[in-house]
């Protein structure tokens, strides 16, 4: 059994509530069915969402829903979810309420009782990509209750009262938000109002975890945002991706290769009965590493290499090592199912290439051995190489051993 599954034994059930009942009295017209590269925005929207559920479920303002539903302007997909080919996502559409809060409450009870993974996304964010969809939902699979992607502000930001606010510690929120979906149920139980999901699910003591956001992922407010979408999905279009979408952070096959760096560093451990594990190979008679899992900084170095630039954050969002249940847990069963979790977004690894840093053990006699063990849980070509601090520093001392990896991904 793959380790991230664990939650929910199996590959969990998702199910998307597609928020699209706003008027758009301030634009002039709903937003959602403006024009945007040649479609609607709920279009780009739609398409996303499908991609990465098993259903979705399209909450519309009253006078919409036929439109919706039947005739040339229906949503409809192709059966195309990833990790299900020939499957096709079952689309309901349903009529939405006076808010927001409302409106998912509509969507919620439109799914049925089986879905374990709810994710609410923004009708009028048509450039939110498949990895993004991606990191919320394997958060979630992971254990949080909620997952939310969040971007730094980068503005000066004012309290009216109080000034300067410490920007450092400001993140905005986006959509697609994720959630257990029990947990979204019971924060709607007695039909609360919020401006976004997350809020409600962290009042009734939910757990919700950051996921890197998508600073392109823009919220069409104005119709000077619907110029910028525009230039932005002709940047995208140079670069083929996702299905569905011309993503520009989730190339497919053939499209621009992503380059990424990771790093891991452990110091040895005190325990004698420790056993030393690199790329998924033990060195009998070395001292071992301290850590919450194996600690094999090779594989955690690959993880974190793959995962950050396919936007899935690091070996840490999906492992926490405060986490009781990853433990002393295989590293290279860590690596194979991040590297599941990088395909699930529409990826392919190419191959990774790491550097050890050690002054023991030497690696020569054992590198074929941990090239083929890592390369079988990566699906990839890994090569391995191990290097010598030359006594500068608390490597050079031999205090622990340290990882880099690059990783290329189409």
């Amino acid at each position: 059994m793959s380790v991230a599954r664990s939650v929910f034994q199996g590959d969990p059930a998702i199910w998307t509530i597609l928020v699209a009942a706003g008027e758009g009295r301030r634009f002039g017209g709903p937003k959602q069915l403006q024009p945007l590269g040649g479609r609607r925005v709920i279009d780009w929207a739609f398409d996303a969402a499908a991609a990465a559920s098993h259903g979705v479920v399209v909450v519309a303002a009253p006078e919409q829903v036929q439109l919706l539903r039947e005739g040339p302007g229906a949503l409809s997909v192709e059966p195309r979810r990833a990790g299900a080919p020939g499957e096709r996502p079952q689309v309901v559409v349903t009529a939405g309420g006076a808010t927001r809060s409302e409106s998912v409450r509509a969507g919620i009870a439109a799914i049925p009782d089986e879905a374990q993974v709810i994710a609410v996304h923004d009708a009028v964010r048509p450039l939110a990509t498949g990895a993004l969809f991606a990191a919320v939902t394997t958060a979630v699979a992971a254990g949080a209750d909620g997952a939310v992607p969040a971007v730094p502000v980068v503005d000066t930001v004012r309290h009216a009262d109080d000034g300067a606010l410490d920007r450092s510690r400001l993140r905005a929120v986006q959509t697609p938000q994720a959630f257990r979906a029990g947990a979204l149920r019971r924060a709607h139980e007695d039909a609360p109002e919020a401006t976004d999901d997350a809020t409600l699910v962290e009042s009734i003591g939910g757990s919700l975890h950051l996921v890197n956001g998508d600073p392109a992922n823009l919220k069409i407010t104005t119709p000077g945002d619907l110029e910028v979408a525009e230039a932005l999905l002709a940047g995208r279009a140079a670069t083929p991706g996702e299905a569905g979408q011309p993503g520009r952070s989730a190339p497919a096959s053939g499209g621009v290769p992503l380059v990424g760096i990771g790093f891991d560093v452990h110091a040895f451990s005190d325990d004698p009965d420790r056993a030393l594990v690199l790329g998924g190979v033990r060195f009998e008679g070395e001292r071992g590493l301290a850590g919450h899992s194996d600690a094999d900084a090779v594989a955690h170095a690959c993880c974190d290499a793959i995962l950050g630039i396919a936007g899935l954050g690091d070996i840490g969002s999906l492992f926490p090592d405060d986490d009781d249940r990853w433990r002393d847990a295989d590293s290279i069963a860590l690596l194979a199912e991040a590297a599941e979790h990088v395909r699930r977004t529409g990826r392919r690894i190419g191959n990774i290439d790491c550097t050890v840093l050690a002054e023991r053990p030497r690696l020569a006699p054992r590198r074929a051995e941990m090239q083929a063990r890592l390369s079988e849980a990566a699906g990839a070509p890994v090569t391995v190489r191990g290097k010598r601090a030359e006594s500068l520093g608390a490597l050079g001392r031999g205090e622990g051993i340290a990882c880099w990896a690059v990783a290329l991904l189409t």
